[in-house]
């Protein structure tokens, strides 16, 4: 993958505040590491000289209530690398947890995005479950390898919550859990790689996934960017956040003990105060400085945050901590960098205290700036103590040893001094982003030259996996064709084995701005093993069981939106008790139904004519549409659905005009979509029932039967040519 040109990588991160500059962390609980992890992973990426280009993909939020950055549609990062904002359920803020049933409309805005570049992407790559419910589906349709970092995972987050006496239900109510569990199957099914930060987060969390593929996982430790983080100078000014301090500090020149982080429970801050507040040496060596986020009134905050915030004024007034502990109400980003150089200086120590950690970026960044490190014995704590040997774990619910960790680092200067240069000198070899970045390149390069893997479809082995010589795309060349073909296959497409030939030659020497699709009334797998035993090239596109199902090549995936658009009021049950009452009608064998086609032959000397059958079923108010063809074969699909419905649909969702589409048939159920603005050939082997459009201006009737009729349609209307440059 390395040759030129370089990789389009497209990152998406859906929730949250995320802009290049003054990153809100701590605002809420989306907005955090991950918004930070992604805005620098995308910036280093473009310095690298094989990336081309990169886009970090999220979601437009235009609200009085935040920054109008949010609401810009593209944000310049670098030469390379780009936000760009898409439109995603309401303009309003949300929180994470109501943001799915908006997450089909951003995977169609992606695909939108994906067509005006003009270049599919090399990776797709998801950061947290929605986003991997939207790369799931996106890097599906277009063939693409799916690169996936879940930052905290539900199945753990909902074993938490149990274990602190939550009820199931409160946790669906609020979290969505069980929606968020089965886009993480999903994506962790679907993902060629899936990139953790610490070997916990592999062995303990993602092992209890039913879709847990270890040999698709590898540990890259995020990077960090380090360029504010350093030792203060001999000379350094105090900085502005220091008189903040000042407020609250009876003898603001002790070491400090700080602690940053979200006013979450989990993050343990109530621990560290009663350590600190039960221990009188402890009080006497050190101030305790504690960065919460910001806040303007307690009472305003949510439930989570407030609840945190009570607990602390409590314990500080229990224990009588005024003038030994500061928790200001503001700080900017500037001030972070400042606050570990000040506990530097005063020899202090950092500690992070959390029940879990999956990384602990704080602990990166308090190394970084010469900063010994206290932290709890969990997930990234663990690799960061080990790579950089400048600190001590703990058991962060054991008050005792988190007061003999304090006290350890507050009195042994000797020691201090040696975790403080550890730190300094190990964090940059190892958590560098520029080292992180290097590793996941490499990764990317080990991809193989994918041969069809039908991640998602129902079948399991397709048709290529047994036939390696069978022509596969590697990609889809939706969101990059300039026009699109169309065939039906039976008696028009298939038929003149030398006529099909051809063809294919000249999709192949003429085609290449030029998308194939297959729409038919047959199933899926009949679909496809026709085709294979035709050997004709895996078609981006294939509408089948008469308009009701589309599929993407070259991974056959399910466009469960057009599922969702068509069958909202469909009525199978009823359906089928209603034919029952018709005479000269007899259900085709199994393999001809879908999920939503019901599909019929019928004998015309014993049944009601087509148009009595379908008044039949109006007068029962069942929303069907019927497809009558070769006066013997009866289709009942939903109202919506038609393969002329499927293809304006595709056209819409890919954002290329109908009037681009050459569509060619033989039959009554290819009607649909031979009328209106697209250009249609019905084939000269055509059946009599679609001779009544003969006359309409789009569509042109050949006098080659099957693919040759295409092929005359081609030159009949100069497909290749410079036809659409216009």
């Amino acid at each position: 993958m390395s040759h030129s040109p370089g990789l389009y990588i497209l990152l998406v991160s859906v929730h949250g505040l995320i802009r290049g500059h003054d990153l809100e962390l701590g605002r809420d609980a989306d907005t955090g590491g991950q918004t930070k992890y992604v805005v620098e992973l995308a910036s280093t990426l473009a310095k690298n000289p094989q990336v081309e280009r990169v886009d970090l993909v999220t979601r437009l939020v235009n609200d009085p209530k935040v920054s109008q950055d949010y609401a810009q549609p593209v944000e310049i990062l670098s030469d390379k690398a780009q936000i760009i904002r898409l439109s995603c359920g309401p303009r309003r803020y949300l929180r994470k947890e109501v943001l799915w049933p908006h997450l089909d409309t951003f995977a169609d805005e992606l695909l939108r995005h994906i067509r005006k570049v003009g270049k599919v992407p090399n990776v797709i790559h998801t950061h947290y479950a929605d986003a991997g419910y939207v790369g799931c589906r996106v890097a599906g349709w277009l063939g693409t390898p799916l690169v996936h970092t879940g930052h905290s995972l539900g199945r753990i987050k909902q074993q938490r919550l149990l274990e602190q006496g939550t009820k199931l239900d409160v946790i669906e109510d609020h979290f969505h859990i069980t929606t968020r569990i089965e886009a993480e199957e999903t994506t962790l099914g679907s993902a060629a790689l899936v990139v953790a930060s610490t070997h916990q987060e592999v062995e303990e969390q993602y092992s209890v996934y039913d879709r847990y593929q270890p040999g698709r996982m590898v540990v890259i430790p995020p990077g960090v960017t380090l360029e504010q983080f350093y030792p203060a100078a001999d000379d350094w000014q105090n900085p502005p956040i220091q008189e903040e301090l000042q407020r609250f500090l009876k003898d603001p020149q002790k070491p400090m003990i700080m602690a940053i982080s979200r006013p979450a429970i989990r993050k343990n801050v109530r621990n560290l105060i009663k350590a600190y507040g039960e221990d009188s040496e402890l009080r006497h060596l050190a101030n305790l400085v504690l960065i919460l986020g910001k806040r303007e009134d307690i009472m305003a905050m949510e439930s989570g945050p407030r609840q945190v915030f009570m607990e602390i004024l409590q314990l500080i007034d229990r224990y009588d901590l005024y003038g030994y502990i500061a928790y200001p109400k503001h700080h900017n980003a500037d001030d972070v960098p400042d606050l570990y150089r000040l506990t530097a200086k005063s020899r202090g120590v950092f500690i992070n205290p959390a029940l879990t950690e999956p990384f602990g970026l704080t602990l990166i960044e308090a190394a970084a700036s010469g900063v010994p490190i206290i932290a709890t014995a969990d997930g990234g704590p663990r690799d960061i103590v080990a790579a950089c040997k400048n600190g001590l774990l703990i058991d962060p619910l054991n008050i005792k040893d988190i007061q003999g960790a304090l006290r350890t680092m507050l009195t042994d200067a000797e020691q201090w001094q040696c975790w403080s240069a550890n730190g300094l000198s190990n964090v940059r070899q190892k958590f560098s982003w520029d080292s992180h970045v290097e590793q996941y390149l490499e990764k990317l390069r080990q991809f193989p030259q994918r041969r069809i893997q039908s991640l998602l479809s129902p079948l399991r082995e397709s048709p290529a996996a047994e036939h390696p010589d069978w022509n596969v795309p590697d990609t889809n060349r939706l969101p990059t064709a300039d026009r699109f073909l169309v065939c039906e296959i039976d008696n028009t497409l298939l038929g003149d084995q030398e006529a099909l030939k051809q063809l294919i030659q000249r999709l192949h020497n003429e085609g290449q701005t030029t998308g194939v699709g297959i729409a038919t009334g047959r199933s899926l797998e009949s679909t496809l093993s026709m085709l294979e035993e035709w050997r004709f090239p895996m078609p981006d596109l294939l509408i089948t069981s008469a308009g009701s199902e589309i599929y993407y090549g070259p991974q056959i995936v399910t466009d469960t939106s057009w599922q969702r658009h068509i069958g909202s009021h469909w009525q199978s049950q009823a359906i089928h008790q209603a034919m029952r009452q018709i005479p000269g009608v007899e259900l085709q064998p199994p393999e001809a139904q879908g999920k939503l086609k019901i599909s019929y032959f019928v004998d015309e000397a014993k049944s009601p004519s087509f148009l009595e059958i379908i008044r039949h079923l109006r007068q029962l108010q069942l929303p069907v549409r019927g497809i009558y063809s070769h006066n013997m074969y009866l289709d009942l699909v939903p109202l919506r659905a038609s393969k002329g419905d499927a293809i304006r649909y595709v056209a819409l969702k890919w954002g290329l005009p109908v009037k681009r589409f050459l569509v060619a048939g033989a039959s009554g159920n290819d009607e649909s979509m031979l009328g209106g603005h697209t250009l249609a050939v019905v084939v000269g082997n055509y059946s009599q029932e679609i001779e009544k459009l003969r006359g309409y201006p789009q569509i042109y009737f050949a006098q080659g039967h099957y693919a040759w009729g295409i092929l005359e349609a081609l030159d009949h209307y100069d497909f290749f040519g410079n036809l659409f440059q216009t």
